[in-house]
This record gives structure tokens, sequence and C-alpha cells, in this order.
């Protein structure tokens, strides 16, 4: 979830009672989604009632998929329950983890909580800007797929409700691309013979994926970067050759998004939340694959991420909130953001019926999950240099990944 903007107000009036029944495991889910437990009562249907005031905060973007799937569920859970009175802030998603530490730490008691990605989750729990919902979750999330609860957790411990799964894969127009490169040497064939016009972001965070392809690893278990033991510097420079055969790399998001619907390009890496946007733009000819394979049979593993809900550990209605997030992600709510949004759920009994999002549910579950570590922290300045001095000044992969590998550790004091 890399692109958010604009910001908004609105208040709403709802109150939670039941939202739905136990349910299966998601049709056609990949292993990670699997529910080996049936659902609790407390995850599938919310509490029975509540009754107090929330403010919560999202970076969903106006307009969009998942704004339109929030507000449904709010309308609904509106209709049926009138005594909870519930503030919406829309905030932008560059600014919605800063202003929420900002102030927390300084001692706000609002807002309630927020949803958003894990992208801060070690930080910001490392910092006491997250409330511990340990033992709130005692039994809630029996079936929740197993990648997302581990995605909520640092050191054990629960900061986040889970929400859903994100990871980036491989969008194309398949009238234009018939067929979905298979792999890294498929990908390169059809862009240097002008069948794919491909758009790639020019960021660590979706360029991470391609070194798992050619069998790179970014840190061990204790957090050494081994980055320059091989793989990194192969996809290096494999984004390099696919620029000189004809990609377009984008430091602008928007600017990608709007030449994929627009046809300037036929295939894009980039992620489950443009889904609402990209069906409207291109409808039947829309379609997504995994990341291709490399050379030695390595799957494209691109960070998956796990959207949830956080609480503020100042606020004076923490169980309310926590109880809502649970309301908010029982099986019922959870269809509309897979239906509506292309959200993969977290919670079981949500059936996957659309094949793009099924296709992110793959991707998602063949990819690394997030690190919730403090090494971690080091990659992005250190990896996006690299990549920049590789793309823009033709700067030698193996050479630029050593700095990066090397200055990641000594900044973690490895």
């Amino acid at each position: 979830m890399k692109i958010r903007f604009g910001s908004m107000l609105a208040v709403m009036a709802i109150v939670a009672a039941a939202c739905s029944g136990p349910g299966a495991t998601p049709t056609g889910a990949p292993p990670s989604q699997a529910a080996s437990e049936a659902p609790s009562a407390a995850a599938s249907t919310g509490p029975a009632a509540l009754s107090g005031e929330l403010t919560i905060w999202h970076s969903y973007g106006s307009g969009g998929g998942e704004t339109g799937a929030l507000n449904t569920v709010l309308e609904t859970v509106k209709a049926a329950n009138p005594d909870l009175k519930v503030t919406v802030v829309e905030q932008p998603f560059s600014d919605i983890f800063t202003k929420w530490q900002t102030d927390v730490l300084a001692g706000e008691e609002s807002p309630d909580m927020f949803i958003a990605p894990n992208d801060n989750l070690y930080s910001q729990s490392a910092a006491g800007a997250l409330l511990d919902i340990t033992s709130q979750l005692s039994g809630k999330l029996d079936g929740f797929s197993a990648t997302a609860v581990a995605g909520s957790q640092v050191g054990g411990k629960f900061y986040m409700v889970p929400e859903s799964l994100k990871a980036v894969a491989l969008w194309y127009d398949k009238t234009a691309v018939p067929t979905a490169p298979a792999t890294t040497t498929d990908l390169m064939s059809g862009v240097q013979g002008g069948t794919i016009k491909l758009g790639l972001h020019q960021d660590p965070y979706f360029q991470f994926g391609w070194a798992g392809a050619f069998g790179g690893q970014l840190m061990d278990d204790t957090g050494k970067c081994i980055a320059d033991q091989g793989g990194w510097a192969d996809a290096y420079k494999y984004a390099a050759d696919l620029k000189a055969a004809g990609a377009t790399f984008y430091t602008d998001g928007n600017a990608m998004k709007q030449d994929f619907q627009t046809g300037k390009i036929n295939a894009m890496v980039d992620g489950p939340w443009l889904t609402a946007d990209l069906k409207t733009a291109l409808g039947d000819k829309l379609a997504v694959a995994p990341m291709p394979a490399g050379p030695s049979g390595g799957n494209g593993n691109p960070m998956t991420g796990t959207d949830g809900w956080y609480i503020n550990p100042n606020s004076a209605n923490t169980e309310l909130a926590v109880q809502f997030a649970l309301l908010m992600v029982g099986t019922a709510n959870e269809q509309v953001f897979t239906d509506s949004a292309g959200h993969v759920p977290a919670a079981p009994g949500v059936t996957i019926s659309d094949p793009i999002v099924q296709g992110f549910a793959d991707q998602a579950a063949n990819g690394l999950a997030r690190p919730q570590n403090a090494e971690l922290n080091n990659y992005w300045g250190n990896f996006g240099n690299a990549l920049n001095e590789v793309l823009d000044n033709g700067g030698d992969p193996t050479a630029q990944i050593a700095t990066a590998c090397s200055t990641m550790n000594s900044a973690n004091g490895k």
C-alpha cells in the first residue's frame, strides 16, 4: 500500500450487531489461508452490542474501492445498531504512521484506532505507540490466516487485529499479453520483442521480490544482511537489463497506473489496492499473475504484508476499539472488502470467487512474510540508493549490493 492521498472527515453513527456465522475455508485459498480450526464466535459474529464513541483513521484514498467497501460495511452496521458513534478520518498514507506516532507519544487520546499495513509494526510497538492487545485476542483469531496472525505480532505479542494480506504481483492486459510470462526469461523476451510494454516501480519495496527469483536472501535468522552472498546482484542486473530492453521505471506510482489504464504499458508489478480502479478502466481485459520465476526456478517473493487495526494505548476506549476491530474483520464484513476492494482476507469463511483476488492470494502465499525486526529499517535507504545507482548511473550491481549490505550491517551493529 504505497500510494494514498486526499483527506476527508466523515461522521457515522453505528452500532455493532451479529455480523455472520462461522464459515468454511475460502474457496481456492492458498495453504497459508487454510483454517486449521473452526472460527470462534467472537471472530465471526463480533460482539452482540456495542455503545460509545470511537475515532478511526484510514488511508484508503477518496473514492477508491477500499473507501467504498469501508463505507458499505459501516452503513450496514449503522442500519442494524444506532448506539455506537464512529468518527472516520482519512489521512494521506505518506503521513499516517508519522502522525499517529507523534500524536500518541505526545499523550493524545484520539484517534482510538487506525487501519494500515504492518510496515511500521515493529518500530511503533518498540516506541510504545501501539497497545499490546494479546490478552484481548485470546481465542478470537481461530482459523485466521497463519501468515496474517504472525504478521500481527512482535516477539509473540499482538499489536494488531489482522484484516487482510497484501503482496505485489504482475498485472497485465490479457488482450495485449495473452499468456503471462512464467519466467524471467519469458518476460525479458517479451520486453525485447515489444509485445510486453512493462512498467516497474523504481523502489526497494516493489523490487524486493526479484531477488527471490534469483535465489537471493536479504537477511539470515540473526538479522544480518547476506544479500551480497548471491541473487541480489543478479536481480539488480536484471532490472538494468529490462530497462535497456525497453521497460519503463517509474518514481511516480500514479503515473505508472495511468499509463497502464490508458494502454501505454500493458504489464506492471503493483498491488491489489489498485483492483477497483483497474477493473473500472480495463474490465475483462484485466488479469494478474505471480511474479515470474527465476532461471533456477526460484519464485518471485515480494514481501507479504498484513493490514490490520491498531489501538491507541492512551485511548479511554481500548476494549471498545478491540471489539469494533473484531467486528470489522468478521466474515460477512470481510466478504465485502474481498468482493469490492480486492482484499485477500485474513478471516476464515470468506469466499474468493474473483480470479484477480485469487491471483493475489496465491502471490501472498508465495511471498516472504514482512520481517518484524529492527534490522529491516536499514534496508530501505541503502538498497534504494543501490537501485538508483544501478538504474540511473550504470553502477555495477555486485559492487552496489556489497556496499548496501555492508552499510546495512554496520548500521545494525552486525
